[in-house]
């Protein structure tokens, strides 16, 4: 059986497209926590300090602890940081895996089920990235190209911040703020990646990652 499942990973790794789909994985996994990592190390509250409930009432004494509330946005930073680099997103994962884990029960425990089913979402691609990663082998794509686009997605991000002057995260469209537009540009950079990808592969051979 273990050979069998030894096998199956090999041969998943082998697949171009797979290898796409974990480099975007990455990506989305990894910008998911930095928005929420920069404002508990900045230390602003996580939720409106006049909301009330279960949910909200453990995030005001979570906020309230200080050092630990800035700790965990520190490991969610690092975390994002890994995925993003891809070079070392596999400790990425295992740093992610706890903090998601440890989201999503809190968050179906409250019985905040939008929420819940977000941290599922990312609970779920956080366990499948940390399998991909479980034994380590050749990637089938530009990993520098990808390398680069997280760092591209991360300076942009950081870029809407310091344009607002907070953490930026818009409840919708405001076609009306500079800063928005730069979350539109954002999921470009993924495909003009693959487009660089798809140009600079052709038939290199496979390098080794992690």
């Amino acid at each position: 059986m273990r050979d069998r499942l030894v096998r199956l990973h090999a041969r998943a790794r082998d697949a171009r497209w797979l290898n796409l789909v974990v480099v975007n994985l990455r990506l989305l996994v990894g910008f998911a926590f930095v928005p929420a990592g920069l404002k508990k190390v900045l230390g602003q509250p996580f939720t409106d300090p006049h909301l009330s409930g279960p949910f909200h009432d453990f995030l005001h004494a979570f906020h309230a602890t200080g050092g630990f509330y800035r700790f965990v946005g520190v490991m969610q930073l690092l975390a994002a940081l890994l995925l993003l680099t891809q070079r070392w997103a596999r400790w990425g994962a295992w740093l992610a895996l706890p903090i998601i884990t440890a989201i999503m029960v809190f968050c179906w425990s409250t019985n905040v089920i939008p929420t819940a089913i977000v941290a599922t979402l990312i609970f779920g691609g956080v366990v499948a990235l940390a399998a991909w990663d479980a034994r380590p082998g050749p990637t089938r794509v530009a990993i520098e190209v990808w390398q680069a686009c997280g760092v591209a997605i991360l300076v942009l991000y950081l870029g809407a911040c310091v344009l607002t002057g907070q953490v930026y995260r818009p409840r919708g469209p405001d076609w009306s703020a500079p800063a928005f537009y730069a979350l539109v540009v954002m999921p470009l950079l993924p495909v003009t990646a693959w487009l660089v990808d798809r140009r600079r592969v052709g038939s290199r051979p496979a390098r080794q990652v992690g």
